[in-house]
Formats: structure tokens, C-alpha cells, sequence
């Protein structure tokens, strides 16, 4: 006679931060979304100090995003997608094929690690724009290299997303479009393509909702450059 199961299943969780400010925290939901694990999130305050910190590049967190599974706790994005690759493989999470998922570590953690000026410039904001916003140097040139990978991935892989089927590239560089839209950047054709079908996604339909639902403003991040 099989044993009864007598302790429940441990609960998935994901701990984010703020959804009006917290790119990290955006990535992290949107691979756990993709992946299709079920998940409760765990909401941080905005103004919790180390989410806050996070937030406003003060210093790195191990706070948010944070995946929690069957006991085992991952705070870093990449990991995050690793792990969520390997129990969902079936979502596709990386491509199939060697090469390209060798280039979409390569972008991914580009990503994960660069572009320290665009982030800087163009903090997340997804209730705010600013039109006619002047982009600087520094912060332009992360903008020219986000958009060459784009075009070569939608050009080599055919689209719609970077490596044909949305995945963790697509997760990672989500929050970009955002800024591209709050910030006004002047995009070419298959890029502003690209990016709206990131901002059509019913998961970032769902996530932009809750985020302007926010009460809590950053004043930092308030400010009309």
C-alpha cells in the first residue's frame, strides 16, 4: 500500500520589489511567467531599504528578484533562467540549438552585467514619459548596441522574437523597451517592431496594469530631466 503524502508540496514563490521601477524584478516575473511554473509573488515595499537600493543602483541585492522552489532559493536572474530552463525545459526558455544558446547566454549576460549608463539615464518608469527626452553620449551608445543585437538576432534567428520563440532574451531585455517608450527613443523599423510586440505581451499588459496601480513614487526618480 503506497504511503499517504502527508506534507505539502513546498510553495513556489517569487519576490519582487517595486513594478514601476524594478527592471530586475520585471525579468525575473517575466521568466517564471514564460516558463509557465505556478508561482505566488512576494512584494516587497518599495521603500524597504535594500529593495530600494536595489532600485536606484545604489548596490546590488540579493533581495529581488528571488525564486523560491521545492526549498531552493535563487536570487540572481541568470540563475534563474538556468534553473527555470531546467525544470521547464519544455517552455523553451533558451534555444535548442547549440550555437544560438550559446549567443543567447552572451547577449543575456551582456545584459545582466553592462549598459551601467543607460540604466542610469533611463531608470524604469512605466508611468512616466517624457517626449523629446535628450538622450547623452554615454547612454547613447548602450542604446546603438542594444539595438545592433536586436537586428542581428530578429535578422539571424527570423523574428518575432530574438531567437524566433520568445524566451530568456526576450525577459532580459524587456525592461529596455519600456525605457525606450517612457524615454522617447527614436527607434529604426524592425527594432520599433520588436519592441512593441514585447509591450503587446498579455504578461506585460498584466505586469504595466499593476505597476501604475503602485501608490508609491521614488523621488529620485521623479525628476523632469
Amino acid at each position: 500500500m503506497a504511503k499517504t503524502k502527508t506534507a505539502a508540496a513546498a510553495k513556489t514563490t517569487l519576490t519582487l520589489s517595486s513594478k514601476n521601477y524594478s527592471s530586475w524584478s520585471l525579468r525575473g516575473w517575466l521568466l517564471a511567467k514564460f516558463s509557465g511554473i505556478d508561482f505566488e509573488e512576494v512584494m516587497v515595499a518599495a521603500d524597504d531599504p535594500d529593495a530600494r537600493a536595489e532600485i536606484l543602483l545604489l548596490s546590488p541585492s540579493i533581495l529581488v528578484p528571488c525564486l523560491t522552489h521545492d526549498g531552493i532559493r535563487i536570487w540572481d536572474t541568470l540563475a534563474i533562467a538556468e534553473y527555470l530552463n531546467e525544470i521547464k525545459a519544455e517552455a523553451g526558455l533558451l534555444p535548442a540549438e547549440r550555437a544560438a544558446r550559446a549567443r543567447c547566454r552572451a547577449i543575456s549576460g551582456e545584459m545582466h552585467s553592462g549598459f551601467s549608463a543607460l540604466r542610469s539615464a533611463l531608470p524604469m518608469n512605466l508611468k512616466a514619459h517624457f517626449p523629446g527626452f535628450k538622450v547623452w553620449a554615454r547612454a547613447q551608445a548602450d542604446v546603438e548596441r542594444i539595438t545592433e543585437i536586436w537586428r542581428e538576432c530578429l535578422s539571424t534567428y527570423g523574428g518575432p522574437f530574438l531567437f524566433g520563440e520568445r524566451g530568456m532574451a526576450d525577459a532580459m531585455y524587456a525592461p529596455v523597451a519600456t525605457r525606450f517608450l517612457t524615454y522617447d527613443v527614436h527607434l529604426d523599423k524592425p527594432c520599433a517592431a520588436y519592441s512593441e510586440r514585447i509591450m503587446a505581451m498579455p504578461e506585460m499588459r498584466e505586469w504595466i496594469a499593476a505597476a501604475k496601480l503602485e501608490p508609491t513614487d521614488i523621488d529620485e526618480l521623479e525628476v523632469e530631466f
